[in-house]
């Protein structure tokens, strides 16, 4: 399949709130034909109690498609709670979809993340008919630190050591399709690009690319990309000061080159989190992440 490189103009810099991460404050209310639950542990590496929010459609025969949604923060900050509203958008578009917590940076190091990320997904497996999952079509998604995790998910379905031992062994961890939004691919090159690779990078790495490049290699998404990957859309902006939109050019490329359907999103003049991008694109931004999920995780 050919890369597909959608570009949209950004015309105003009002907006600077992320699409990616809203939280369900007090005041939102649950969609009609939407149940909302919260704080489901799915694993327990180490006493964290990691736990995931969970919205699904109240209505409809199922078993339903899924998506494990993965939070930013530079793999040592941020919160499940950023999805939320994403979750609840999902399911309203006949999805199950989870918000999950993960161990961070710098207490836990590269693949802690990653080994947490994957015992979600066969959590979702796991507990398919409890929640009318259908563990057949389990897609992911998530935005910078998250993007590259989810992006993770995608290449490396079939690397036995980043699994991890955190439960439910027995189901795979692989994920039919991914919307990457404005995730890394390439630690190696990220200094040069970046406002806060060198703070970042460091704590969930263990060293900077002079001291720890072969763990900067091992954790880059785009070295792990072969013909088994999982579709993927990247979304990213041309003007993104912490992750630049060169990165995502890179993996899709490499994609495309190993003969994996992918495409590119191209939105011009936002920086990282769209921030600069108008209501309307991001409801076109949001449009095509539903639009691709309907695409490779519904009949």
């Amino acid at each position: 399949m050919r890369c597909s490189r959608i570009s949209i103009v950004v015309t105003s810099l009002a907006a600077s709130v992320a699409i990616s991460g809203q939280h369900v404050c007090a005041q939102d209310k649950i969609p009609d034909g939407v149940v909302f639950e919260k704080n489901i542990e799915y694993s327990n590496p180490d006493g964290q109690h990691l736990q995931l929010n969970m919205a699904k459609p109240s209505t409809g025969q199922g078993p339903f498609p899924a998506v494990v949604c993965i939070h930013g923060g530079g793999f040592r900050a941020g919160s499940r709670d950023g999805f939320n509203r994403l979750c609840l958008n999902l399911a309203q578009n006949g999805y199950v979809a989870v918000t999950v917590s993960y161990r961070l940076a710098p207490k836990y190091q590269f693949p802690a993340a990653v080994h947490d990320v994957k015992t979600a997904v066969r959590w979702m497996r796991a507990n398919a008919d409890r929640y009318n999952i259908d563990p057949n079509r389990i897609g992911t998604t998530g935005g910078s630190a998250g993007g590259h995790l989810a992006q993770f998910l995608a290449v490396t379905s079939d690397v036995d050591h980043f699994e991890g031992d955190g439960g439910n062994a027995e189901y795979s961890s692989s994920v039919n399709c991914v919307v990457n939004f404005y995730g890394p691919s390439d630690f190696t090159k990220s200094y040069d690009a970046s406002v806060d690779a060198a703070d970042v990078l460091p704590l969930f790495l263990g060293g900077n690319v002079q001291q720890e490049r072969r763990r900067h290699i091992e954790a880059s998404p785009l070295y792990w990309v072969t013909p088994n990957a999982a579709p993927t859309l990247c979304i990213h902006g041309t003007d993104d000061r912490y992750v630049a939109h060169e990165q995502a050019v890179w993996l899709i490329d490499r994609l495309k080159a190993s003969h994996v359907e992918a495409g590119l999103m191209t939105i011009n003049g936002a920086d990282h989190g769209f921030r600069g991008a108008t209501k309307e694109v991001r409801a076109e931004i949001e449009d095509a992440r539903i639009k691709f999920f309907d695409k490779y995780l519904k009949p």
